[in-house]
């Protein structure tokens, strides 16, 4: 008997106007001990499969038909504190986000515990030992400094262990993990499917993993289904989907895939002008301190950073989270001021496009009215002309006009990243800053992105300096790329420089975890 078997499951949304399937006749098995992915673009149906089986779905606001069945009984049969007794118990979950899934308000060590606390008759002294023996065996050190810690004061991929230790801490023979190294740097990736791979191995863990990375996918699964509007569109070994993929969607998803090659894109001119100048750059953040009258200190986030960023040239800052990649951002921007050094700008009005776009866009707004906003804020346009300049931007950025009236809520991921971008170019910016902008997007929505953000260069010359912890996507859109490791530039050179001739070590480090040839 299969350990997770799936028969004909549906998923039907009642809280539209109209009901909306988004999962139809979905039937797979997951064996114990096996390690299964699950891909497909943004809407697919990858993550709702996987709240309902993990009995997460809000029943009054959904249908679920079908059968989930864990050892032959029926999840959806169950009473709800039937499921309760199975939720951490039997079934593990890791959401994509651990810090919006971390409880901030409570320590790391009580919310590891929490699943023995509902399971288990364990003592505090015994839940504490089972707490830090999953902190270590997450591969944490600093594990007593950790327990007593909160979320906040964690990197994103210690966040990421502790969300995995609570997951792992009743040792469940299935392990949901929903996206879990999206927002990661490729060093820590790496770290995180060999600790999942060396779980499965050690509990005999079922894994079903959710990922739009599909070389992760590639790394740590026995089989994979490939999904298309809540359809299975193919089914089979890893290996073989991948060296030989039998349907065209398959084909069209591997295809979209980013590789170590350039995007063909004309040779920038020699004589432009610098939009950028960045000399000596120095930034600082206070230090917490318990003594009430103590002098305060400040930790050197940023050492004596120096680049320059040419007219309609794009370049890349990649490195390890918490390195100070999204502090120079800020520091450029002028929204971090305690710092030395110089900073020199030669457009006006510089713009970012931020990571989460979800949260960067007003969602009790329309587009037309979030576009408009910069418009309202800095130039004297009349109604009919910021209209006409809405138009040109949404044609700018592939987006139909008819979207104008929509708000955030109501677009694909995908859609809000251009209006995001849009957003961004509403005042004709010769400078942007992008962080991160495709991080959280599907391959196929990924390239339509970065196609884009090429396109856009060619036509209006804006300068982009593009923050990512893809290696990938760094290679294929930039013409420099600067290394950065605890706050200094290591390497800086052109992107053939950089990715075929690394001099230094950490360098060599990260392009080896992208699985770069140098």
């Amino acid at each position: 008997m299969s350990l997770l078997k799936l028969c004909n499951l549906s998923i039907t949304f009642l809280d539209g106007k109209e009901p909306e399937t988004v999962v139809q006749n979905l039937s797979m098995t997951i064996e114990a001990g096996e390690k299964v992915g699950l891909v497909g673009e943004s809407g697919s149906g990858k993550t709702i499969s996987a709240l309902a089986i993990a009995g997460l779905l809000k029943r009054k606001d959904v249908r679920i038909e079908g059968q989930i069945l864990l050892d032959g009984r029926d999840l959806l049969a169950c009473t709800d504190r039937e499921i309760r007794e199975v939720q951490g118990k039997e079934i593990g979950m890791i959401f994509q986000e651990p810090m919006t899934s971390l409880n901030p308000s409570r320590t790391i060590g009580w919310q590891v515990e929490e699943a023995l606390r509902l399971h288990t008759n364990l003592n505090a002294e015994e839940r504490r030992a089972r707490a830090m023996e999953a902190l270590r065996e997450v591969e944490l050190t600093d594990t007593e400094r950790i327990y007593h810690t909160y979320p906040h004061a964690l990197s994103g991929g210690q966040r990421q262990r502790v969300m995995i230790a609570a997951a792992m801490i009743c040792r469940p023979r299935l392990l949901l993990a929903d996206e879990p190294t999206t927002a990661l740097d490729v060093t820590v990736q790496k770290q995180m499917i060999a600790l999942l791979h060396k779980l499965s191995e050690t509990h005999g863990t079922a894994i079903l993993f959710i990922s739009h990375d599909l070389a992760l996918v590639r790394t740590l699964c026995d089989r994979m289904l490939v999904l298309r509007q809540g359809k299975t569109v193919e089914e089979g070994a890893t290996e073989q989907i991948f060296t030989a993929p039998q349907k065209e969607y398959t084909k069209e998803l591997l295809a979209a895939v980013p590789k170590f090659e350039r995007f063909p894109r004309p040779l920038p001119q020699e004589d432009r002008e610098s939009v950028l100048q960045v000399s000596d750059l120095c930034a600082y953040y206070p230090m917490e301190s318990r003594k009430l009258f103590q002098k305060k200190q400040k930790k050197q986030v940023l050492h004596h950073i120096s680049f320059a960023i040419q007219q309609g040239e794009i370049v890349g800052l990649v490195g390890e989270s918490g390195c100070g990649k999204t502090t120079l951002a800020k520091a450029i921007l002028g929204l971090h001021r305690d710092d030395t050094g110089e900073i020199t700008h030669r457009t006006e009005h510089p713009q970012m496009v931020f990571q989460d776009a979800g949260s960067s866009l007003n969602p009790s707004k329309t587009v037309e009215w979030i576009l408009q906003e910069p418009l309202r804020n800095v130039t004297s346009m009349s109604a009919q002309e910021m209209q006409e300049r809405v138009t040109q931007m949404l044609q700018l950025v592939q987006l139909k006009d008819t979207l104008r009236k929509r708000y955030p809520w109501q677009l694909s991921g995908g859609q809000r990243q251009r209006v995001c971008i849009a957003a961004a170019l509403m005042l004709q910016p010769e400078f942007l800053i992008a962080d991160e902008p495709v991080s959280a997007l599907d391959v196929t929505v990924q390239k339509q992105i970065l196609l884009m953000l090429q396109d856009i260069v060619q036509k209006t010359k804006v300068s982009i300096f593009m923050i990512s912890h893809d290696l990938r996507v760094v290679y294929q859109m930039c013409d420099h790329v600067l290394v950065m490791k605890d706050g200094l530039i290591v390497e800086s050179g052109t992107a053939e420089e950089i990715y075929r001739h690394p001099k230094h070590s950490y360098t060599k480090a990260l392009l080896e975890s992208a699985g770069a040839s140098t």
